[in-house]
């Protein structure tokens, strides 16, 4: 007989600890607001402090705990240091999403250096050096984890539309999560990625404005609502996932390549 409940579904998150990147805008703050909710103490993370204050009142208006923290996620003194900031005020991390990301929107051989830095470290650099602050602090306490790294669609197609970058990163991403969950699984330290389509954003509205209106040429021409990764996030983070590590998961409303 099974020692799990029938369903077993629980996704309360009591006594957790979530660092989520890029919680300024976008679907980071929608994150940071899900976990919260569902009673992880939540660190908001972004170099917009204005923005971390408002949602951490919100935040706190709806029930939830939570603390801002500055983070450029290209300075890697700052994405280490951050987590002992946290791990102070907070507690251990115990759940960490890696949301923070910026398009490069340039053809790949008119892209400057600076640029180029920019995006590699956003997006992918930054996220590992943090995937292994936040690693080996669970290891030395002995803690079980989840991360939960956000990809795009995009990482496993291109259709030459001056984004290059964004999406080699994004499938490093993938990869990252694929490689680390292996590594760490012996520490109960499971890593999962999202591959969204296109949903509404800050970014999101950016790229309509310099591109159109893309979306009305995919099967249900519209962008999805931030809301519609809520549950996909939830498991990734919850108890019921606690077999699931090394996963990929597209979430593109049929946008993506079959």
């Amino acid at each position: 007989m099974s020692d799990y409940p029938t369903p077993n579904n629980a996704w309360e998150l009591d006594g957790q600890v979530a660092l989520v990147t890029g919680t300024t805008s976008g679907l980071g703050a929608r994150f940071a607001r899900v976990l919260a909710s569902a009673g992880a103490k939540v660190a908001l993370t972004g170099r917009r402090t204005e923005r971390l204050d408002q949602l951490a009142k919100e935040i706190r208006a709806e029930g939830g705990q939570c603390a801002p923290f500055r983070l450029d996620m290209t300075d890697m003194d700052d994405v280490i240091g951050v987590v002992g900031k946290v791990e102070d005020e907070l507690g251990p991390v115990t759940i960490l999403v890696n949301n923070a990301g910026i398009p490069d929107a340039q053809r790949a051989h008119k892209m400057d250096q600076a640029l180029i830095d920019a995006v590699f470290d956003t997006n992918l650099r930054g996220p590992y050096v943090l995937s292994c602050e936040v690693a080996r602090r669970l290891i030395a306490a002995k803690l079980p984890g989840r991360m939960v790294n956000i990809s795009s669609v995009g990482a496993f197609h291109y259709a030459g539309g001056g984004a290059a970058l964004y999406s080699i990163t994004k499938a490093g991403i993938a990869r990252m999560s694929e490689v680390l969950a292996v590594e760490w699984a012996r520490y109960h330290i499971n890593v999962n990625c999202i591959a969204p389509g296109a949903f509404s954003s800050e970014m999101m509205d950016g790229m309509v404005e310099r591109i159109g209106e893309f979306y009305k040429n995919t099967p249900r021409q519209r962008l999805g609502d931030p809301a519609q990764l809520d549950s996909t996030l939830l498991y990734l983070c919850a108890p019921s996932s606690e077999c699931v590590t090394g996963s990929v998961i597209k979430v593109d409303d049929g946008q993506g390549p079959r």
